[in-house]
């Protein structure tokens, strides 16, 4: 069995050394599997047959199953040649593509969902301008995000990197966690007014899924968005 080498943190080449991990129920990405459900949440209804909906560093393509039945074509963007492959098999229409230079027009989309990229970007507004630029006016922006701060970073670095079902030693680098006050502004120069919420699994859940007695944790929400959070709006003419 060949080890995974180690790598620097935040380097994307650690998604291609753990591709067969994407759509193991208790693999390394087991929380995003978690994250990406919750992002549903804030979906409105497809508007027409021809709805669309982007989803930026799509991975494996995680939120395709949490999509059926609900009307979109599901487009997904992202770098890795073998998360691009892994979402295909999985039903998504993949682009390989840069989330800085998003490889379409002008309002493409009716949604456009970024989960868990940001904080691995070193360009936060140029990434959240673009997400914008493809939006069409009156669609929906859904992010997920970990938020620069020492919680932040404890929480998503020092604690969870030890937990099972947390993410990878070295996946993330806390100094490109996101500031809050630099999303807020960066989405409201490119036409959306997000609102944001905390997330964090449901310790219950987790204690069952620990146990074995669940397939899946639910992403429960929090007054502090200091650590993991979610943000969502809509893009104004």
């Amino acid at each position: 069995m060949t080890a995974t080498p180690v790598r620097p943190r935040n380097d994307p080449r650690q998604y291609d050394d753990l591709v067969a991990q994407w759509w193991l129920p208790r693999g390394e990405f087991a929380m995003l599997h978690w994250i990406a459900a919750a992002r549903t949440r804030h979906l409105p209804t497809a508007s027409g047959p021809n709805a669309s909906l982007l989803d930026v560093a799509c991975g494996g393509g995680l939120l395709a199953p949490h999509l059926i039945g609900r009307g979109y074509r599901h487009f997904g963007v992202d770098l890795s040649p073998t998360a691009t492959a892994t979402a295909a098999a999985h039903g998504v229409l993949p682009v390989r593509g840069d989330v800085v230079h998003l490889p379409f027009a002008d309002e493409s989309f009716d949604v456009v969902v970024a989960g868990e990229i940001l904080e691995h970007v070193s360009d936060l507004p140029a990434t959240v301008l673009e997400a914008c630029r493809v939006l069409r006016s009156g669609g929906t922006l859904v992010i997920d995000a970990i938020a620069n701060t020492w919680w932040g970073r404890f929480s998503s670095i020092t604690v969870a990197e030890r937990l099972p079902a947390g993410p990878p030693p070295r996946l993330h680098d806390g100094a490109l966690f996101v500031d809050r006050g630099k999303l807020l502004a960066a989405a409201e120069l490119g036409g959306v007014r997000l609102r944001l919420n905390g997330l964090r699994p449901s310790a219950v859940d987790y204690a069952m899924w620990l146990l074995g007695r669940r397939a899946a944790v639910r992403m429960v929400r929090t007054r502090s968005t200091a650590g993991l959070f979610q943000a969502v709006g809509t893009k104004h003419g």
